[in-house]
């Protein structure tokens, strides 16, 4: 005889050969390990906080001293993309771009715009590195100047030309080394990457306050040094201005050791600009070019960009045209969203809850910080330095002009600048996290070969895809020689567009998959059967018309990111080809990449267990892993450990030979683990037992492991009775009949049975231990929801329904079976069941009636089964006395095929003797 589940020998066959077990092998996946949302916002925040540092800068060379109102506007519509994701990854645990936009619209799409995204993430970790070396190279020459100005001038540091050399060079090799640093920490794991993007998170946050409270305080005490400027955007083209030097600054009064270079500013606060024969000196940008922020539109309609830079009514057509440029100048404030996705199957239980509160704080901290720091820098840094010292660095701009002495204000300078380094380099690290997941997904759909896959030998890592991403980088970086203005230029096309296929593909998903989702962007108008998709069209006709704005407008970012697409594409297309020739004709289908440590004993210092309490869960087959899906949801990761294990058998009479690499099969069922805890969000640790006795093998790693519950499938071959003696008989013979307390669980998906051997140990519930009402246990599926009772039209059935009626929470469900066809009459010609019915709805109780006229045990038993019932209520059959055991056919059967518990309700026992 053979056990069910594991095709291990039974009792009565063991010997020494048999009860032995191989080797232990311990699969590792990076995969396995969760960050609390707290993690996962910091790791977002380092990219789209770290904007608070340049995009004012970048946003107001485009439209001028109106940019803080457009960066408002982007932060308050990130919102809106901020539920796009939310919906995005309730449906699928490895979302983003890629997955969303091939389940919607194809693969090539799918590629198209992985390939746009692609672009965003491999220019984010150079512009936040070069804006990081900006930051710190800024502040070194700023605090000579002050400190020796002498020797400031000795080095050159007086002429703009080095200036701008010295800082460009500086901030490549920051830039360079920053990005090495976080290459090797990804490399490490998303534990480490995501602890060193909270502390700095918590160093940002810190300076945040200090700042915004400084700010505040200089304007109520001095006052603006500049007016609010209007929300019109200025979208002529730019000139140069006309540099004077001064001896006195002319916001604190101070007069300054040497003379400074600043622009020419008329009495009313406006710039003189540079003129040459009488005319304006046009500003040239760093790719040769007449700087504009209609780009290549004065080209292509001229007419129509002569009515933009100078329009009417704010509603007229033109108007509109000129606000979706100047909020296509501005998008580049909302970077670092599609991040939200790739972190999601990082994030612990419970899974979506979590990742909403990440969102939040993600929405609530980058508004407070990117748009206030926007209107500060606009209000109090003088209009003559604002964007000729400070457009790489307005926090350090606004460090240098609020109230205080001068060397507490260069003091608080250098803080910002160390903090700025630090969000910044934070985003580096964004930027490869992203970039690593959105090529681990087109890797795993067979876009790139599985070589990128095979993790790291020690730290489980996807290292060869971190190389790839970081050698880009790095690339960039040297090419663009620390040119911010051409990096914050071209990075905006990524960014636009991977926000308009991700919308797209939802929008075309509401109605391709109708199926439930956790969550939805609200505003949404049902037609009949046919739910319209108000507000989710809209945030995509707003993304759609931004990027056909920005790519007529944004010369640098429409070139630079055509070509790149283009090239991504044509690589992820050739490498899905090669790899379609490779599988010849065969279906792809993905597998993880995991690496095994062989060890010769299992125990809880190889696994890391440090949990209170273990669960084991013992699998067989990839396709029913019913009872690792329940036990996940029912497991505190506070409090326990799970070890999902597998037995793999070999011939009896000697030890399997340890394996190289897992096989097939293997990897299908560790993958499909790996799915189930991803979903979850809950850790495991899986383990392969190869031996020639499994169920002998997965009894002892429960005795060596300490572990409190055994969890395993039911069988298709044996009761679970069978199942439950032959565990009881090797659990008691291991201890030699000691006491040793061990709680047995048989789980499917109808049936949950428990067998507690030496009074069981069972391990507490994550809804147990949470709950603080009868309710919230209720929801989290503990206890009875919905209740099934027995009615036969009688009198007697009568009276038990309305005791139970009154006895349950109006939030259980209730539901009747009974014999009686609809409408016949009962036994004194009034149709009982019909009169309860109408008595329970007058109480504001629905009752669902099913009518069973013939075999009405095994419909019952059938029917609380596919519906889920939690408790079924018989009433005691005949009138007989409680002692009776003759139970009528239906009861009986009831009793034995019932998948839940069943009461049985006996009327009150007439009195056989008068009363005393």
């Amino acid at each position: 005889m053979t056990t069910p589940d594991t095709g291990g020998p039974a009792p009565a066959g063991r010997g020494r050969s048999v009860q032995r077990a191989a080797s232990v092998i311990i699969v590792g996946s990076v995969m396995l390990t969760f960050i609390s949302y707290w993690r996962t916002a910091a790791v977002v925040l380092c990219d789209l906080a770290s904007t608070a540092y340049y995009i004012g800068g970048i946003v107001e060379r485009a439209i001028g001293p109106a940019a803080p109102w457009f960066i408002l506007a982007v932060m308050l519509f990130s919102y809106a993309v901020r539920s796009v994701y939310i919906e995005s990854c309730s449906l699928f645990v490895r979302g983003g771009v890629y997955r969303v936009v091939k389940e919607a619209m194809g693969g090539f799409l799918a590629k198209l715009s992985v390939s746009a995204l692609m672009f965003d993430y491999i220019l984010t970790g150079p512009t936040s590195g070069v804006s990081a070396g900006q930051y710190i190279m800024g502040l070194a020459i700023d605090a000579l100047a002050r400190t020796s100005p002498s020797l400031h001038a000795d080095l050159g540091l007086g002429n703009d030309t080095t200036v701008d050399l010295v800082k460009r060079w500086g901030s490549v090799f920051i830039a360079v080394a920053v990005t090495l640093y976080f290459y090797w920490q990804n490399t490490i794991g998303i534990h480490e990457s995501s602890d060193k993007a909270l502390k700095i998170m918590i160093a940002t946050t810190v300076m945040g306050i200090i700042m915004l409270g400084w700010c505040a305080a200089t304007l109520i005490v001095r006052g603006p040094s500049n007016p609010l400027p209007s929300a019109r955007p200025d979208l002529h083209k730019k000139v140069e201005y006309q540099i004077v030097d001064v001896t006195e600054d002319r916001v604190t009064g101070e007069k300054l050791e040497a003379p400074r270079h600043v622009w020419e500013r008329r009495d009313d606060g406006s710039l003189v600009p540079k003129t040459e024969s009488g005319q304006p000196v046009a500003k040239i940008n760093e790719i040769g070019r007449e700087e504009d922020p209609l780009g290549f539109l004065p080209r292509l309609f001229p007419r129509l960009a002569a009515q933009i830079r100078e329009p009417g009514s704010w509603w007229s057509i033109i108007s509109v045209i000129g606000i979706l440029i100047a909020f296509g100048h501005s998008i580049l404030a909302m970077s670092g969203e599609e991040t939200l996705a790739q972190v999601y199957r990082e994030v612990e239980s419970p899974k979506l809850p979590n990742f909403k509160k990440a969102a939040f704080i993600v929405f609530v901290y980058s508004l407070m910080l990117t748009a206030s720091i926007s209107f500060l820098a606009v209000l109090i840094i003088p209009v003559e330095v604002r964007m000729k010292d400070y457009s790489d660095n307005l926090i350090g701009g606004l460090a240098m002009y609020v109230l205080g002495p001068d060397w507490v204000r260069l003091s608080l300078n250098g803080f910002v600048v160390i903090v700025g380094f630090l969000i910044l380099s934070g985003a580096v690290n964004t930027a490869i996290i992203g970039s690593n997941g959105v090529l681990n997904r087109i890797a795993e759909d067979g876009v790139l070969p599985d070589w990128f896959l095979k993790p790291h030998p020690k730290y489980g890592t996807t290292s060869r895809l971190l190389k790839l991403i970081v050698g880009l980088q790095l690339f960039t970086i040297l090419v663009s020689r620390g040119n911010m203005y051409l990096l914050g230029e071209a990075y905006a096309f990524g960014v636009v567009w991977s926000f308009v296929f991700k919308a797209a593909a939802m929008v075309v998903l509401r109605f391709k998959d109708r199926s439930p989702r956790e969550f939805m962007v609200p505003f949404n108008i049902k037609v009949g059967s046919v739910e319209l998709p108000i507000g989710l069209s809209l945030i995509f006709l707003v993304l759609l018309a931004t990027a056909v704005v920005n790519f007529f407008t944004k010369e640098a970012a429409t070139v630079g990111g055509m070509a790149f697409t283009l090239v991504f594409l044509g690589i992820f297309m050739a490498s899905e080809r090669a790899h379609e020739k490779k599988l010849k004709g065969q279906h792809h289908q993905h597998l993880e990449q995991f690496n095994r440590k062989i060890t010769p004993a299992v125990s809880t210092q190889a696994l890391g267990l440090h949990s209170e309490y273990r669960r084991i869960v013992a699998i067989r087959s990839p396709q029913n892993l019913y009872m690792l899906e329940k036990t996940l949801a029912e497991t505190d990761p506070e409090t326990t450990d799970v070890i999902v294990l597998t037995a793999k058998h070999t011939p009896p009479g000697g030890d399997a030979a340890p394996v190289e690499e897992l096989d097939s099969y293997d990897q299908r069922l560790m993958t499909a683990v790996v799915d189930r805890a991803e979903k979850a969000g809950k850790e495991v640790k899986p383990l392969i037992l190869p031996t020639n006795n499994p169920l002998f093998a997965i009894i002892r790693t429960a005795k060596e492991l300490q572990a409190q519950e055994l969890i395993m499938g039911a069988s298709n071959k044996y009761s679970a009775d069978e199942q439950l003696e032959q565990i009881a008989f090797y659990w008691i013979s291991m201890h030699e009949n000691e006491q040793a307390p061990l709680t047995v669980r048989i789980l499917s998906r109808d049936r949950d049975v428990h067998m507690d051997l030496a009074g069981g140990s069972r391990i507490p519930k994550i809804s147990e231990r949470k709950a603080r009402s009868v309710a919230e246990l209720r929801a989290a599926g503990v206890g009875v929801d919905r209740v099934l009772l027995l009615h036969d039209g009688s009198a007697g059935s009568s009276d038990l329904f309305q005791a139970v009626l009154t006895l349950l929470d109006p939030l259980v469900f209730l539901a009747f079976v009974t014999a009686k066809p609809d409408g016949q009459p009962a036994f004194n010609g009034n149709s009982v069941i019909e009169a309860d019915f109408e008595r329970a709805k007058r109480l504001g109780r629905e009752i669902r009636i099913y009518r069973f006229p013939i075999d009405l045990g095994r419909h019952t038993a059938e029917l609380a089964s596919k519906e889920q019932f939690d408790l079924i209520i018989v009433p005691w059959p005949g009138e007989a006395a409680l002692d009776q055991s003759d139970l009528d056919r239906d009861t009986t059967y009831i009793l034995k095929h019932a998948h839940c518990r069943v009461f049985l309700a006996a009327a009150p026992a007439i009195p056989q003797e008068p009363e005393s």
